[in-house]
């Protein structure tokens, strides 16, 4: 992610504010800017003229979602059937309102999802609403349990992403963490993961790599629900951190793609974030060319995945130390080897390919 500023008075800026601190301005995103731009209300007041001299799209007005605290990316005032943002215009059903807890559940997930959503578009991803596609298109669904039916499971399916509502609860969703035994679980790291199934079918199946997806990732015509079944009985296999990110990721090459996915948003997104600050590691007296990150270039506009890894390493052996300083957790929990890295360089090349054909 990275920073921005106001346009009236310099205040360093971040993704999710709404007003500058300093010079009180409301603010809006404008995705087809990447902008986080300061505000005036037009002359009628129905509208907004950004500041960013670059919006030559205005006015603007705020997403509907807008009403409801949970979204503040804007829409050319020019289009008057559009009720929503780019990234709320995907949303199927919301959580019901009238339930107590439920709106600031719902802007967790929301924060959550705008993140997405902001890396899709940097990365100029294809996406498909259900509208132009009624049978694969993305849409999500965030889904409370009923009071007396099974409990909703996050997931895929056909284009359509269900959050289970709940894990918007921090408790819960720690909770639910240390029983299934995960170093790391998150309402991004979520929407990271089902997204790489809708990827999968729009990139992979639907496109030209899946022989070689399937060489790197296994055939995934194995019987879904028997390696399913298989994996929660038995664990993964021996050895399984030589070649997989997660335990989840072995339990058929449909996980293992949708981690790894997860796993390429996570780098890009957090490297992206170290260059906004001009974040380096520096190589110290006694330390090895390896632990060295000069991180010169932004991860969205780079074209070797090798360039990405030399960065990313070193950075997360800096910060996890970091946290272990401050007595945390790790803040990057996992290895990569070089069979999880050619994984990941698989997912450079698809994102790469397909932007380049958008």
């Amino acid at each position: 992610m990275q920073l921005f500023s106001c346009q009236s008075c310099d205040q360093v800026l971040f993704f999710e504010n709404t007003a500058c601190e300093r010079c009180g301005h409301r603010l809006g995103y404008i995705p087809t800017l990447n902008s986080l731009s300061a505000l005036t209300p037009t002359e009628d007041g129905n509208a907004w003229h950004a500041l960013d001299t670059r919006a030559d799209d205005g006015p603007y007005r705020f997403c509907a979602n807008h009403a409801h605290g949970t979204c503040n990316w804007l829409i050319p005032a020019s289009q008057p059937g559009q009720a929503f943002c780019i990234a709320c215009q995907f949303n199927r059903i919301i959580p019901n309102l009238s339930v107590p807890g439920n709106l600031e559940r719902w802007h967790k997930i929301e924060i959550a999802k705008h993140r997405l959503f902001y890396t899709l578009l940097r990365l100029h991803l294809p996406m498909h609403t259900r509208q132009q596609d009624p049978t694969e298109g993305l849409a999500f669904d965030f889904l409370d349990d009923a009071p007396k039916g099974p409990p909703v499971m996050t997931g895929h399916q056909n284009g359509l992403i269900t959050i289970a509502l709940r894990e918007a609860d921090d408790a819960q969703r720690e909770k639910m963490r240390m029983e299934m035994g995960e170093h790391y679980r998150t309402l991004l790291g979520h929407f990271r993961h089902e997204i790489g199934h809708y990827y999968w079918n729009l990139l992979v199946r639907d496109g030209q790599f899946l022989t070689q997806c399937r060489a790197i990732f296994g055939d995934d015509r194995m019987d879904y629900q028997q390696a399913l079944q298989r994996h929660y009985e038995n664990g993964p296999p021996q050895g399984w951190r030589t070649h997989y990110v997660s335990e989840y990721a072995t339990c058929h090459p449909w996980e293992d793609f949708a981690e790894t996915w997860a796993h390429y948003l996570h780098i890009v997104s957090t490297l992206e974030t170290a260059w906004a600050y001009g974040m380096t590691v520096r190589e110290q007296p006694g330390n090895p060319q390896s632990q060295r990150a000069m991180i010169d270039d932004n991860p969205y506009d780079v074209a070797a995945f090798d360039t990405i890894a030399q960065g990313w390493l070193p950075l997360t052996y800096a910060v996890n130390s970091l946290n272990r300083s401050m007595g945390l957790a790790d803040f990057y929990p996992f290895v990569l080897t070089p069979a999880i890295l050619r994984k990941l360089s698989f997912i450079h090349m698809l994102v790469h390919a397909a932007r380049d054909r958008q």
